[in-house]
This record gives C-alpha cells, sequence and structure tokens, in this order.
C-alpha cells in the first residue's frame, strides 16, 4: 500500500501557522442501535434491534480518545466558537491508514470549556462539520478523572513510581476511581450515539479510556473494539500495587485487539493476566492471543511512526528554511547537540544535563566547540514535582554556563517557552546528534521526527548547499527505556540514570566518524520511512478485522455485572449443558455410563483438602444405586487414594491412574493394564524430575505405581509454565527409547506407560459393557483438562461405530468455557454436582414409581 503520509499534500500557508487541510464528509447524525445475531437458544443474549441494519459505507471507523483533535477559539465579535483541525495531532495523521471510502467519527473531549447552554449547538456543528462528538464533562469531574486519576494514580504508576509514602506521591483514592469510571462511561455514551452498526470499528486510544471496552460491550456484545496504549505497561510487580487492578485487566480484555508499543509492554500485560487472572496466552502463526470466555483477545506489537509528508511539507516552509539558516550561522564553528522533552519528571532533563556537564568537565578541549539546546515543551500536568523538575533544570543550566561559558558562549541553551512547530523542526535539521534521555516513556516520537529532518528534501538542501540526492547523517543517543529503542538499533543505547554511561556517549557521538554516521542514519531511515503512521493504523485496523472475523459464526451470552461485565462466545455446536438438556434423555433410556474425572470436575482444583465431601458421596450413591446405571470414576490419581476416599460407594466404578488400574465395584479386585509395566525408565526419569522440583519452588512430584507426574500448580505463573516446558523437552530426549509416553496437562507433567489413556480406557469400559449384552444407549462423560479430551474423542467415536445396535445418546461435557472435543460445557465443579444431583433425583424417582409399580401387580 503507497502511504498517503509519504507524499507531500500538504499546503504551507504564510504565517507561522501551516494549513493542514483535510476534506471531511458531512455525516448525518445517525443514532439508531444495532443488534446482534439472536440467539434461539435458551440462555443467549440479545440486543432489542435486530441485526438488520446495515452500514451505508463501505468501512466506518470510530475513534475514541481523551481529546478531539481540533483547536478551539471563540469569535470575541461574534460569540460563536471556531474550530480547526490540529495538524499535529496523532488522531488525525492515523487517518493516512485507512481506505478513501473509509468514514471516520471522532469521539473526545474538547481543550476549550464550553457553556452548558452551548453544548447542543457545537455538538451538531462538530459532528456535521468535522466527523467529531464532543464529549462534554463538568469541571469537577474532568479535574478528578483527567488531573486526579490519570494524571496522579495511572501515570505515575505505568512510569514505575510508586506512592510510597505520602510524601513520594498521592495514595489510592477511590473518589478519583469513581470519577474514572464516571468518565468513561459517558464516553460510551457518546459512541454509542455515532455508532451505526455492527460493521463499525471502534478503535480506542491510551490509559485514560481503560473502562470504555466494558461500557461498550455491555450495551452492544459483538461491537468489534480495538485499544492502544501509548503509555508503558509495568511489570506485574509494579502493576499489582493498584487497588483496581483485576477491574481494568477485565475492561480492557474485553477488547478484541490490545496494542502495545513494544514487547516489554505486552509481555507485562500478558503476565499480569497470567498471576491475577489465571489465564493463559500462546502465539500462533505470529499472532498472540488470550482465551477470554470463548474469545481470542489478539495482542498487537507495533510502535506509532510519523506523518513523512506532514514533516516534508514543514521542511519545505519558508520560515522553515530560513530559521535553519539562522541557526546554522548561530552556532557556526560548533558541533550542535539537541534535546526536545516535555517537562515532565520522567524525562530525564536534569539527568541529561548533568551527563553533558561531566562531558564538558572531562574534556576540556570540547569547551567552546559544542553546544547543547534543551527545548522544553510546556508540562502536560501541573503539580509539586514538575515544579521541582523545572528549577532543577534551569539551575542545573546555569550552572553549566557559569562554569564552562565564556564571554559570547553558553554550552547550554535552555528554550523553556513554546515555540512553533517549525522552528523545533528547524532545529532537528541543524542538530548533528539529538538525545533522548528518558528514565520511562511509552514511545518518544521525537527520534524519528529527527531521523526524517535530517534526511531533509530537496528543496531543504538547495537552500542550505548540500549536495541534492548526496548522503546524509545523523546520530541518536537513545534511553533503554523508551519505547523506540527497539527499532532504532545503530543508535547509542544507554542507561539514563547512569550519568557516566550517556556522559561517553555524549563522546562517542562527537568523535564518530562520517561514514560510520552516514550508515547509522541511513538504517535508521529506512525503518522510519517504511514504519509511518499510515502503515501503523493500517496494520492495526487489519488486524482488528482479523480479530472479528468469526463474530457472527458465534453464539454470546452476557455474564457478571459491572466492572466484572464479560461476554461469553461460543461456537454453534458447543453448548451449556443443563439439567433441561438431558433430563428426557436420562427418563427415556435403561442401559447408562456414566464416566466423571474427579480433579477439576467434582472436586475444585483450588480445594487444598481432595478428600470428597458427604454430598459429592451421596449424589455418587444415589447414581450407583440406579440398576440401570454404570458409573465410573476415571481419574489419574492413584488406586490407593481412589480406594479409601470412595469406600462408602459400593456400586462405584474406578478407573485409576488413567486407567492403568479398573476396578468395576468394591467387592470386585483390581485389574491391571495388559501392558508389560517396565519399571526401569522410572530410574531414569526419577533423577531428571527432582532436578527441576528442587529447582522450582512450590512444585512437586507424586509417584504413582505406573507412573510419574510433576506438579507446579504452586509454582511462580511464569516460571512453572516455563520449567514444565523444560522438563517435558528433557524428559522427552532422555526416554525416547522408553515405552512410555510424556505428557503435560493442566499444572502438570506426567510420564506414563504406553497405551495408557483416559480414552482407551473409556473405549474398554464401553466394548466390555457391549459384550456383556448390556450396550449403553445413554453416555454421558464431564472432565475439565486436556487427558479428558481422549475420552470425549473416545466417546464420540465409538458412539458412532459398530460397536452398539443403536446410536446411544452421548453428553461429552467439558467444565470451563473453552476449545474443546466436547459439545457441551458447564461452568464449574459447582454445577456438575447440581446436574448430577438433578438427575440423581430423577432415577429416585424412577425407582420408587418401579417399586409402587411391581408392588401394585403383586397385590393385584
Amino acid at each position: 500500500m503507497l502511504s498517503k503520509s509519504c507524499a507531500n499534500l500538504l499546503e504551507m500557508g504564510a504565517d507561522d501557522l501551516i494549513d493542514f487541510s483535510m476534506s471531511i464528509k458531512s455525516l448525518p447524525r445517525v443514532m439508531t442501535t444495532p443488534g446482534i445475531i439472536n440467539d434461539t437458544d435458551e440462555g443467549a443474549c440479545t440486543d432489542e434491534d435486530s441485526c438488520t441494519t446495515t452500514s451505508l459505507f463501505c468501512d466506518r471507523k470510530i475513534i475514541v480518545a481523551n481529546f478531539l483533535p481540533l483547536n478551539s477559539m471563540k469569535d470575541q465579535t461574534t460569540g460563536e466558537w471556531c474550530f480547526t483541525w490540529d495538524e499535529d495531532a496523532l488522531l488525525l495523521q492515523l487517518k493516512d491508514g485507512f481506505s478513501y471510502d473509509t468514514e471516520v467519527i471522532y469521539v473526545g473531549c474538547l481543550k476549550a470549556d464550553i457553556d452548558v447552554r452551548e453544548q447542543e449547538v457545537v455538538s451538531q456543528k462538530l459532528l456535521e462539520e468535522y466527523g467529531c462528538m464532543p464529549t462534554f464533562l463538568s469541571p469537577d469531574l474532568y479535574k478528578k478523572y483527567y488531573h486526579g486519576f490519570c494524571k496522579k494514580q495511572l501515570w505515575p504508576l505505568f512510569h514505575y513510581m510508586l506512592p510510597i509514602g505520602l510524601h513520594k506521591g498521592d495514595l489510592f483514592d477511590h473518589s478519583l476511581f469513581q470519577a474514572y469510571v464516571s468518565a468513561n462511561k459517558k464516553f460510551a455514551d457518546k459512541v454509542l450515539e455515532v455508532i451505526n452498526s455492527d460493521d463499525d470499528y471502534v478503535w480506542i486510544h491510551d490509559y485514560h479510556l481503560m473502562l470504555l471496552p466494558t461500557f461498550l460491550r455491555k450495551r452492544l456484545n459483538r461491537i468489534k473494539i480495538g485499544f492502544f496504549l501509548h503509555s508503558p505497561f509495568p511489570s506485574s510487580e509494579i502493576y499489582r500495587t493498584l487497588p483496581v487492578r483485576e477491574e481494568i485487566l477485565k475492561a480492557l480484555l474485553n477488547a478484541d485487539l490490545i496494542g502495545f508499543q513494544t514487547y516489554d509492554y505486552a509481555r507485562h500485560f500478558l503476565s499480569c493476566c497470567s498471576r491475577m487472572l489465571g489465564l493463559h496466552y500462546e502465539s500462533k502463526r505470529g499472532y498472540i492471543g488470550l482465551e477470554y470466555y470463548g474469545r481470542i483477545v489478539s495482542i498487537k506489537i507495533l510502535s506509532v511512526g510519523v506523518h513523512i509528508g506532514r514533516l516534508h511539507s514543514v521542511l519545505n516552509h519558508p520560515h522553515t528554511i530560513s530559521k535553519v539558516q539562522e541557526i546554522e550561522k548561530k552556532f557556526k564553528g560548533k558541533k550542535l547537540l539537541l534535546g526536545v522533552d516535555d517537562m515532565d519528571i520522567f524525562k530525564g532533563i536534569s539527568l541529561k544535563l548533568l551527563a553533558f556537564e561531566l562531558l564538558l568537565e572531562r574534556s576540556p578541549y570540547l569547551r567552546g566547540n559544542i553546544v547543547l539546546v534543551q527545548i522544553v515543551n510546556p508540562a502536560r500536568s501541573t503539580g509539586k514535582d514538575v515544579k521541582e523538575a523545572r528549577e532543577e533544570a534551569i539551575s542545573i543550566a546555569e550552572r553549566i554556563n557559569n562554569s564552562y561559558g565564556t564571554p559570547g558562549y553558553d554550552p547550554v541553551v535552555l528554550i523553556d517557552k513554546p515555540i512553533p512547530f517549525y522552528e523545533r523542526i528547524a532545529y532537528y535539521v541543524a542538530a548533528e546528534c539529538c538525545i533522548v534521555n528518558a528514565v520511562r516513556d511509552g514511545m518518544n516520537l521525537v527520534s524519528y521526527e529527527y531521523v526524517v529532518c535530517r534526511q531533509g528534501t530537496e528543496e531543504m538542501d538547495k537552500c542550505r548547499g548540500v549536495n541534492v540526492g548526496g548522503s546524509h547523517t545523523s546520530t541518536l543517543i537513545v534511553s533503554e527505556f523508551v519505547g523506540c529503542s527497539p527499532s532504532l538499533s545503530g543508535a547509542f543505547r544507554v542507561n539514563p540514570w547512569s550519568v557516566e554511561d550517556v556522559a561517553d556517549a555524549l563522546h562517542q557521538s562527537i568523535i564518530l566518524g562520517e561514514s560510520e554516521r552516514q550508515l547509522r542514519h541511513e538504517k535508521h531511515y529506512r525503518y522510519v520511512s517504511t514504519h509511518h503512521v499510515a502503515y501503523w493504523a493500517h496494520s492495526f485496523s487489519q488486524d482488528l478485522k482479523r480479530a472479528c472475523k468469526d463474530y457472527y459464526s458465534q453464539r454470546c451470552w452476557a455474564l457478571g455485572f459491572g466492572l466484572n461485565f464479560r461476554v461469553l462466545f461460543l461456537s454453534p455446536n458447543f453448548r451449556k449443558l443443563t439439567f433441561n438438556h438431558i433430563v428426557s434423555s436420562y427418563k427415556n433410556t435403561y442401559r447408562r455410563a456414566i464416566f466423571l474425572d474427579y480433579d477439576g470436575t467434582i472436586m475444585p482444583e483450588s480445594s487444598v483438602n481432595k478428600t470428597p465431601s458427604q454430598e459429592t458421596i451421596s449424589i455418587l450413591n444415589g447414581l450407583c444405586s440406579d440398576p440401570n446405571n454404570t458409573v465410573f470414576i476415571v481419574s489419574g490419581r492413584g488406586r490407593d487414594s481412589l480406594s479409601e476416599w470412595f469406600s462408602s460407594c459400593e456400586n462405584l466404578g474406578i478407573a485409576a491412574e488413567h486407567g492403568y488400574f479398573i476396578r468395576w465395584r468394591k467387592d470386585v479386585e483390581w485389574e491391571s493394564n495388559s501392558v508389560v509395566a517396565d519399571s526401569d525408565w522410572m530410574k531414569i526419569a526419577k533423577p531428571v524430575i527432582q532436578l527441576y522440583t528442587d529447582t522450582t519452588d512450590g512444585s512437586f512430584v507424586e509417584v504413582k505405581e505406573s507412573a510419574i507426574v510433576w506438579h507446579h500448580q504452586y509454582a511462580d505463573h511464569d516460571f512453572g509454565p516455563c520449567q514444565a516446558k523444560e522438563l517435558l523437552d528433557h524428559l522427552e530426549s532422555v526416554l525416547a527409547n522408553e515405552p512410555v509416553v510424556v505428557k503435560r496437562g493442566q499444572h502438570i507433567v506426567e510420564v506414563k506407560p504406553q497405551g495408557v489413556s483416559k480414552g482407551l480406557v473409556v473405549e474398554k469400559l464401553l466394548g466390555t459393557l457391549s459384550n456383556r449384552g448390556k450396550p449403553p444407549d445413554f453416555v454421558m462423560c464431564i472432565g475439565d483438562d486436556r487427558s479428558d479430551e481422549d475420552m470425549f474423542e473416545s466417546i464420540n467415536n465409538t458412539a458412532s461405530s459398530n460397536l452398539f445396535p443403536s446410536v446411544p445418546e452421548v453428553f461429552a461435557c467439558t467444565v470451563g468455557q473453552k476449545p474443546s472435543k466436547a459439545k457441551y460445557y458447564v461452568e464449574d465443579t459447582s454445577e456438575v454436582l447440581r446436574l448430577l444431583r438433578g438427575i440423581t433425583a430423577v432415577s429416585t424417582q424412577n425407582q420408587k414409581f418401579t417399586h409402587y409399580q411391581v408392588s401394585f401387580e403383586s397385590s393385584s
């Protein structure tokens, strides 16, 4: 795709402001509520309207952010509000990544305080003329939402600043979070006013609106949502200190695609989901996905780029060219270093100045030959920390100038005032080296802008007397903790906290040879010129479409309340198993086979005491008391434990150690698998497993008669699965020539003899029943993990084979909503017991009726 951002599309005005004119289609104010595909099954969620509404446009996107990409000004003569596009706004520039027929609507706040009486008129004007839907928040709400929760809670935390004490920062204030919730709800209301159909895509930007996906998903279950976080996402050790950590994670997971600037930020988010919500993620064909209630939430890793066409237009502006010439004349004969930062405690301005001071101290020959121009953009927030950071930077700059300056020469030029965009661009062009020294920053596009400006344009080269089409150079010093660092492999990467490290990098950049500077610049420019803002927007848009492509082939159910709301998505053939589904089949059949897993099925995984409750024993005895039922516990546990736990169940069958041992009733002997047990492999496996147990806190070994199991349920959420993978590979290597298989299950790695699995034992049990003249006409199987998938597959295959005279009713059911070979699911172990209790009651009624019927016939 040829990006529009690469073309010089912008016409420059005669004044300091640059016109970034773009045609915006006039939009009707449509307020229809899209529906979803109605489900006919019981329990499926529906919306009030049907999904017959279709979009009139080929493609429609709603971009939501804290601020609209507009400048606002009130005409003092007429009293009317006037608006112009903000040319530098990323939200405006990303449109270049969409197709020409894409309808784009913006939702966000204005940067001006609009009187309540004027808000309706302004809203209508902005929607019709600019395609913008303003969100109006009261001054008190905005203060608490933006300056309160966003800037005092989330912003510091996401930049690794913890409120250790009252003097270090503000502790969590729940009233500020309530304001954050209220503001996100108001944004949701505005999105719902402009959304037209299920074909619309909603793209939410940054940490100000992390709860918005939940409020949108709650109203429109099949809404297509993308979210991009422009700031860093902290490590789990930092993020877990946030009191509302789970609420925010769950809200983000209501999006379909979540984007991050770097892999580190995505990795931290995934780790938080794993540690705090128990979710697992995997990468398939280059895409990372989180399974969340039947939906795959996709993770996107791609940094934002710059608008090449915008920069080229500014470079060719006469004001810019004139300013470049002025700067080069002013600093002629000196090496110009440049820093461009917002006044922020995380930008590392003071650390940069200290490193420059150390450079001058160590290298006297550079005094008088080098200048650092530090442009300080206005602070985006206020507070004591920002004020102190500004005062500190000014103090250090003055000290350097007093120590190393001479009449007519200041080593540091601190520009602490707003300057026009073209002037900043001019400094980029003139500077031989740019320093981005932030101690923590989400992306920081200063480096990218610098590279593009150093490449220049033909017009700029002519005016500067540079050989047109010749080579260009640039040098970058970039902090390791900035989002752009991984993509700039030719930059000097520094630890901003190490003043010596930064000073050394400054010295190396100064003495760097011309050819080396040229090679580094070309490398950077190749990346920046191809990974521009249009590329980023187009890539995100395409991935969002891919993430939502299966929506209309799935059923959905609404679950939870408030910030715990989520939507369960399932395939049409995968449905919840309820008592009403199964009762009629149960009543009308006479030879029933029931197979139940133990851990995670009738015993919660979280339970420390694994002994079955009296209620569970009572339910199993009730099922077994029906002469038409054959009930088996099919478990990976050893036969001794299972025999002890179910000693009061006389008629219960047990298949222990995945079917290696089988007992049909309590009063019969155990049968062992016909596979010859060769225990020599255990001598090889035990030392290997013990090694991983010793090095993984929380793990333990379970030695069975036929198998060895390594458990890591209580180990670290990240380290345990990592060690399990390593152990699996290790065991497969050392046991390659042994008659065993190594399998990984839920929180376990197991080594067991070949030919032993739950699927094979269920097939054997069904075959035995058929050979005894009791082929079942009803088969129910319930399990929860990977080993139970073998049971589901075996039952489905056996039921459709010639083993039975007639096809039985089959109910293969998994515990939890997840991809499975079963056709049914239940939520958890409590639902399993509730279901079993219900059919036990049916058996009891049938037995009473049969007893009454026999008694009646005898008396007759």
